[in-house]
C-alpha cells in the first residue's frame, strides 16, 4: 500500500519531496545568513575606530621617513603634505582629482593626494616629488625633463614628474599612443607635452627596467 506521504499533487511533486526540498532550502538559507553575519562582524571589527571632529595624531610615512601630525580627520593627504609637513612640490591647482598637479605615489601607485584623506595613509609608503631626488642628486627623469626642456612655468612639473617616473617603470618600451594615453591624467596648461612625450620615450632604458 502506497505511502500517503508519496502521493503527487497536480505539478507531479509528493509532499514528501515538497518537506525534503523545504529542510534543504531553509538549511542553506541559514548557512548563507550566518556567513553574512560573520563577514559583517569581521569587517566591523577591522573597521577603524570613530575620529573627529577634532584634531586626531597620525603617522605618516614619506620619503621614508615617518612623521607625527596632528589632523582633522576630513583633511586631505595633499593638505597635511603642504600644510603640516611644508612639503610643497606637491601642487594644489584643482583640488578634485582632474589636474595631476598633486600626483605622488602611495605604495608605488599614483594617487590624486587632493583626493585621498590623510586618515586613508596611514600605516602606506608614501612618496613625493622631494622623494625622488634632490638639486644636487636629481633622478634620471627630472634631468631628462631638464634635457628635453619638457617644464615651461614648472607648476605642473612636480605632478609630470612623479607620472612619469611610474609610466616608465611600468612601461620600458611604450609607444607614442601608450604614452599620451599613459599620461592623459596629468595637465599642463603652459602646452609642454612634446618635451614630457620625449621623455617619457627617450629616458634610458636602465630606467625604465626600475633599475
Amino acid at each position: 500500500m502506497p505511502n500517503k506521504d508519496e502521493h503527487l499533487d497536480a505539478s507531479g511533486i509528493s509532499r514528501r519531496g515538497f518537506l525534503k526540498g523545504v529542510g534543504a532550502a531553509s538549511a542553506a538559507t541559514a548557512l548563507l545568513t550566518g556567513a553574512q553575519e560573520m563577514k559583517e562582524a569581521a569587517a566591523q571589527a577591522a573597521a577603524p575606530a570613530e575620529m573627529g571632529p577634532g584634531n586626531v595624531t597620525i603617522m605618516l610615512d614619506v620619503n621614508g621617513i615617518q612623521h607625527k601630525v596632528e589632523v582633522e580627520p576630513r583633511v586631505t593627504l595633499l593638505d597635511a603634505l603642504r600644510n603640516r609637513l611644508d612639503l610643497t612640490g606637491t601642487k594644489k591647482v584643482c583640488d578634485r582629482g582632474t589636474c595631476g598637479a598633486c600626483t605622488c605615489m602611495v605604495d608605488g601607485d599614483l594617487a590624486y593626494s587632493c583626493s585621498m584623506l590623510a586618515v586613508e595613509a596611514v600605516g602606506r609608503k608614501i612618496t613625493t616629488i622631494e622623494g625622488l631626488g634632490t638639486p644636487d642628486k636629481l633622478s634620471d627623469i627630472q634631468k631628462a625633463f631638464i634635457e628635453h626642456d619638457a617644464l615651461q612655468c614648472g607648476f605642473c612639473t612636480p605632478g609630470f614628474v612623479m607620472a612619469t617616473t611610474a609610466f616608465v617603470k611600468a612601461h620600458p618600451n611604450a609607444t607614442l599612443e601608450e604614452v599620451r594615453k599613459g599620461m592623459g591624467g596629468n595637465l599642463c596648461r603652459c602646452g609642454t607635452y612634446a618635451g614630457i612625450t620625449q621623455v617619457a620615450l627617450g629616458t634610458p632604458a636602465y630606467v625604465k627596467g626600475g633599475a
